[in-house]
């Protein structure tokens, strides 16, 4: 029986990682030509990018047979840009292959890959490559991997008596066996790897083809395929499209099989399985356990996604830190190019594409200049869009400090929810954790799963500065729902409340990305570049002289570092190099300056709102967060806990006497001097404010009316609207555009667009009123809420609708409220009172023109309104 595993090609740049897959196919009689990355004409590096920049870019995967084994082999990039496609990969592994350029020696980037490995379990294999050109022997760089790597490295090519003592020392089972039987099996060696015990190592030159065989003969005997469970599982790691934009899933199978045409979701069926080797693919109608493949037809999955048992999801712990302005030609249509960024999103979710409503303006996140050029590239070439970027920013992330209960409420009429979270700290790196604490009899399991999707389900930003939130682990404690009112939208608004309730009670602090530096400098510049990182806020280690050169390691902010190296350029006259790589985020170094240059008020951010909605005697009200708690309905365990606990360590005064505290005062101060009594003002002497002739003007009127509440409730419109709705929206438009003129108020018609698919909102004058569209996840009652409570110092607010719930939040935020019917009469009362007011002008010119407009009734004008 043949042996499947899938490895992953793992280095920094210019390692020689796509060499030394050249090579492994070659060897193998995959492929016939042996390709070079110099030459542009490397079997996994097709893309037209890879092959004139001569890196890999994007991952690749490639299928050869060594002996007894099949091995699914994925190339992966090894620029630090985009480390994030490399990341997803891991994912899917069952061993990685490390190539180490023996030039170079390990680098910082290496060393993050070796994390990410440990943080995966990812069994690991090392290829030293370029060993033809290297001066350092074999021995000293055994040493340097076992003290930056790993110390169980072993040089397993060297078949000797002193390589079987040092895999004997890996472990007591294999030094038990060593001692037993003088030696150790091939398959104690692939379960010792399995398990992460041993890390085999080989040399050799992927470009020279030497040591090619024994590395492949070592994945023949070092690697074993892992067991599948029989139930179906699979995990996602990329999403890329076809020659012809055909969208794909590419995702290993970790548990039973997928078969062509099995429905994976609602809409979401399987419509090919190709497994690819480089650009060929070959379809099959099964994919069995431990296959990598490419699924057509599926729409709604992306990277990360777990399907079957792998219901998880797994977000990679590289991000993108820099946030860079996307800068539009002249005549681009900034939500036409929203929507093919989005697309380019689902490729690499890392590019976090936003539209900034307020600015007007197009942003994503990126990892650095060859990938801010690499994705220009593909929008020329995919979209013909010339675009460009400004400088960039970095992207910073907020977390807590200590452990506190979020509580959110939403209890307008009708609708009831309320959610209890427990947000406690985690240490740097470890993200976002979610987990359920509550019990089965205090709320139902289904609505603890929509609470936690909820948690998911978006990027929460903090209350310093409006950045994401990381770092820390969201626990549901508790929450209460009602029998007929709660609907899932609810414990979407009270969750959101919560988890922003426990950050504004919670001390939190900024965080910002931090590089991982080496500097190669000459010794007679090395006070330049200690007070140079000291002024950056850094930390750094001198290490030994290597030849003439002196290397200082160490840790600064990424914002200080960005334009550093041409700095080191030219202080050191073109001798210096500055290597970085991401380190992770830490705690900002100036977060006063930085809190201060972005002038974040959380309080008025009206789209994360940080306090609750309650109901009192039918009505619904606002209550800030820090009076929620005087507020809620129900407390958590952990809440009574820490009530219990502040009653500990309260006590009660002992009473003072009065007489006592004056005499201590005396002594201290001196006599007290008491003033005589003030004689009252006469009445005379109290204003009078009809005598001051003071005049208060009133406030203007702002009229909100809800658009598709009010065709569906008045009859001739919602006869119009089931045959086109379009029509019935601009007949409205109309009769409210003459209403205005009648009535003279500002009026804003708001209709519903929540369920518009990447909908970012509208707001336009037609004629004399105000005309706005929703954007994606907003209701007509969200946008009318927050308007309402944004114009209330400026306007007297009516709202127009016949929705009990808009009319009580309305209510709340000191408006008025004309029902749809209303609001119907009172069109009519003002056109039937213009006619009159017709009448009565065209009396003074004469019987002719008055007979005609009699002919004209207001039942004329009904069945005008209702044509």
């Amino acid at each position: 029986m043949m042996n499947n595993i899938n490895i992953g090609m793992l280095a920094h740049v210019d390692a020689g990682k796509t060499t030394l897959s050249e090579s492994l196919l070659y060897v193998s009689g995959s492929i016939r030509q042996l390709g070079r990355v110099d030459h542009g004409n490397a079997f996994l590096d097709y893309d037209a990018q890879e092959k004139d920049r001569g890196i890999t870019i994007y991952a690749k995967q490639a299928i050869f047979d060594w002996k007894d084994t099949r091995i699914t082999l994925l190339d992966t990039p090894g620029h630090v840009d985009f480390s994030a496609e490399m990341e997803r990969v891991l994912q899917v592994l069952d061993y990685a292959v490390v190539i180490i350029n023996a030039l170079d020696g390990i680098q910082s980037h290496t060393e993050t890959i070796w994390k990410l490995l440990q943080h995966y379990h990812v069994p690991a294999l090392v290829f030293v490559n370029k060993m033809d050109v290297s001066h350092t022997e074999r021995t000293q760089i055994m040493e340097d991997l076992k003290r930056h790597l790993d110390e169980h490295c072993v040089d397993v090519t060297l078949q000797d008596e002193a390589c079987q003592e040092q895999l004997a020392m890996c472990s007591d089972e294999l030094l038990e066996s060593y001692m037993e039987t003088g030696g150790i099996t091939d398959e104690q060696l692939a379960d010792a790897v399995a398990q992460r015990t041993i890390f085999p190592c080989c040399f050799g030159s992927a470009l020279k083809m030497e040591g090619i065989q024994e590395f492949l003969d070592m994945l023949n005997s070092c690697t074993k395929a892992p067991a599948y469970p029989e139930a179906f599982g699979a995990r996602i790691f990329k999403i890329s499209r076809d020659e012809n934009g055909n969208r794909l899933t590419h995702m290993k199978i970790t548990g039973g099989s997928l078969k062509v045409k099995t429905k994976l979701a609602e809409d979401e069926k399987v419509d090919q399985i190709r497994l690819y080797s480089g650009t060929r693919y070959q379809l099959c109608e099964e994919a069995c356990s431990g296959c990598v493949c490419a699924v057509k037809g599926l729409t709604d999955f992306h990277a990360g996604d777990g399907l079957g048992f792998e219901r998880s999801r797994q977000e990679v712990q590289l991000t993108s830190f820099m946030n860079y302005r996307v800068q539009l030609p002249t005549g681009c249509d900034p939500f036409v190019m929203l929507k093919q960024l989005r697309q380019l999103a689902e490729e690499d979710p890392q590019l976090h594409v936003s539209y900034d409503t307020h600015l007007k303006e197009l942003h994503v996140r990126l990892m650095g200049d060859i990938q801010t050029e690499v994705l220009k590239h593909t929008i020329q070439e995919r979209y013909h869009t010339a675009v460009d970027f400004d400088e960039g920013s970095v992207v910073y992330k907020e977390t807590i400090l200590n452990t506190v209960e979020g509580i959110g409420h939403y209890e307008p009429l009708r609708h009831y929810a309320e959610v209890h979270l427990l947000l406690e700290p985690l240490p740097r790196g470890s993200g976002l954790l979610f987990e359920s604490d509550c019990k089965d009899e205090v709320l139902d399991r289904h609505w603890q799963r929509l609470i936690l999707s909820h948690l998911q389900e978006t990027e929460h930003v903090g209350v310093l500065s409006g950045s994401p939130i990381t770092d820390m682990k969201i626990t549901l404690l508790c929450g209460r729902a009602h029998q007929k009112h709660t609907e899932g939208g609810d414990f979407r608004q009270a969750t959101y409340r919560a988890l922003r309730h426990g950050l504004r009670s919670a001390e939190s602090i900024l965080l910002e990305p931090y590089y991982e530096f080496t500097l190669r400098i000459p010794p007679s510049c090395v006070s330049r570049a200690v007070f140079d990182i000291e002024r950056f806020h850094g930390t750094f280690t001198l290490q030994e002289d290597s030849g003439e050169m002196s290397v200082i390691s160490g840790s600064a902010p990424v914002r200080k570092l960005q334009s550093y190296p041409q700095e080191v350029y030219a202080y050191t006259k073109g001798k210096g190099r500055l290597f970085c790589t991401l380190k992770g985020y830490e705690a900002c170094a100036d977060e006063e300056d930085v809190l201060k240059e972005v002038a974040y008020d959380c309080d008025a951010d009206m789209d994360h709102p940080c306090g609750s909605i309650f109901c009192s005697h039918g009505a619904g009200y606002y209550v800030p967060w820090n009076e929620v708690k005087q507020h809620m309905h129900m407390q958590s365990d952990w809440g009574r806990m820490q009530l219990k606990r502040e009653s500990y360590q309260s006590y009660t005064a002992k009473p003072v006497d009065e007489k006592e505290l004056e005499e201590i005062f005396i002594r201290t101060y001196g006599p007290i001097k008491r003033r005589p009594p003030q004689k009252t003002k006469p009445a005379s002497n109290i204003i009078d404010l009809e005598k001051q002739n003071i005049c208060y003007q009133p406030l203007p009127e702002c009229l909100l009316v809800d658009g598709y509440n009010v065709i569906h409730d008045w009859e001739e419109l919602k006869a119009m609207a089931k045959e086109h709705l379009d029509a019935a929206r601009h007949r409205l438009i109309d009769i409210m555009c003459s209403y205005q003129g009648y009535r003279g108020c500002e009026l804003i018609l708001v209709f519903d667009a929540y369920k518009v698919k990447a909908g970012i909102g509208s707001s336009h004058k037609e004629g004399t009123i105000h005309v706005v569209y929703t954007k994606q996840a907003q209701t007509a009652d969200m946008y009318i809420e927050q308007a309402t409570h944004q114009l209330a110092s400026e306007f007297r607010v009516t709202v127009a609708t016949s929705d009990g719930m808009e009319q009580l939040i309305a209510s709340g935020q000191g408006a008025s409220r004309m029902s749809s019917r209303q609001l119907y009469a009172e069109v009519l009362r003002m056109k039937n009172t213009s006619v009159k007011e017709f009448e009565r002008k065209q009396l003074r010119g004469g019987a002719e023109p008055l007979k005609k407009l009699r002919e004209y009734r207001i039942e004329d004008a009904d069945e005008e309104m209702k044509s």
